[in-house]
């Protein structure tokens, strides 16, 4: 019951017992509030005895887990984040308590512990960390024309069909094997296509497929094709903008670096394993999420409506990202 509803009901205790003081008889004080006669006899009567038409204190069932044990609970989770509901009420069935696993997550949940899937992140070692540190204090402090003058690239995996994307559906008992209920696969990985992006805070560049296995010569050619038509068309400064790209083997190998010197290009040195900091993986997941709801069925579906639906990233989508992006050292730090 809900805080409204009990306030109604003291309301309504109140006027019987009001009435019953101006005289008012039983029958007449239930036909005036629309109440049972019953209803009205044992609430003045409660009155009589306690003074009060409030609830009494100790009403209800008795709580199975005290506040002693609450504690040991919440404990034991908060050292072990991973231990399930079903591994405590073992631990406890062990002691001589028994509690149900559903009466440990309820528990659990009003503590402010609730059951989340766990995020992926990188596997992060001592030198990554340094090296992100690093960048992070080198960075924060950068103007916001800086990163405005950014061109940000990188390349990302479209799934036909897999696990890209977690569905739930609700479905009867034994029913999990009808096609309605079920997300089809394909076999050996032919279902994906790799795409090269590029965006920047003023909206998106170009969108490239990458034919086959990526090499570094495919590298480099999808980088003359694109790279200044983009800096062009977002309007980037042509003596000041800057070119950023993840540590991948293809992008550091010495005919890529090479090729760039010539090419005199303001790179941007970027620490490994931290796609956070790189705010196109937002459009990526956004990208992938706008394909999937639109089912495409074979691979050449799945280029047309990843090239629609790029085209389709609200410029300030892309400028909010910018707009935030010294947060984002200041949370590494």
């Amino acid at each position: 019951m809900d805080n409204r509803n009990r306030r109604r009901e003291l309301d309504i205790r109140n006027k019987i017992i009001d009435n019953h003081r101006k005289g008012k008889g039983y029958k007449t004080i239930s036909k005036q509030l629309e109440v049972p006669v019953t209803t009205v006899a044992h609430i003045i009567q409660k009155f009589k005895t306690h003074g009060t038409v409030a609830n009494l204190p100790g009403r209800g069932r008795k709580r199975k887990i005290e506040d002693k044990l609450r504690r040991r609970i919440v404990g034991t989770v908060s050292k072990e984040l991973i231990t399930t509901s079903k591994d405590i009420k073992g631990e406890l069935l062990d002691q001589g308590t028994s509690v149900s696993d559903r009466t440990i997550r309820c528990c659990l949940s009003q503590s402010g512990l609730h059951g989340r899937r766990s995020r992926r992140s990188p596997l992060l070692k001592v030198n990554h960390k340094k090296a992100r540190l690093e960048f992070a204090k080198m960075h924060v402090d950068k103007p916001q024309s800086f990163w405005e003058n950014v061109l940000w690239t990188d390349e990302t995996k479209l799934e036909l069909f897999g696990k890209a994307h977690q569905l739930y559906v609700r479905r009867l008992k034994n029913e999990a094997y009808n096609q309605k209920n079920t997300v089809p696969t394909v076999k050996h990985g032919r279902g994906s296509v790799l795409f090269w992006g590029c965006s920047a805070a003023s909206g998106i560049g170009c969108l490239e497929i990458v034919q086959g296995k990526m090499k570094s010569q495919d590298y480099q050619g999808i980088l003359d094709r694109n790279v200044l038509p983009s800096v062009r068309k977002l309007g980037l400064s042509p003596r000041s903008w800057v070119f950023q790209q993840d540590n991948d083997p293809k992008h550091t190998a010495k005919n890529i670096q090479e090729w760039l010197r010539e090419k005199r290009w303001t790179i941007r040195k970027w620490p490994s394993m931290s796609p956070d900091l790189n705010p196109i993986e937002h459009l990526w997941t956004e990208l992938k999420h706008a394909i999937w709801r639109r089912h495409p069925s074979n691979l050449r579906q799945l280029e047309q409506f990843a090239h629609e639906e790029w085209a389709k990233t609200p410029v300030d989508r892309c400028r909010r990202l910018i707009d935030k992006y010294r947060n984002r050292f200041i949370a590494g730090i």
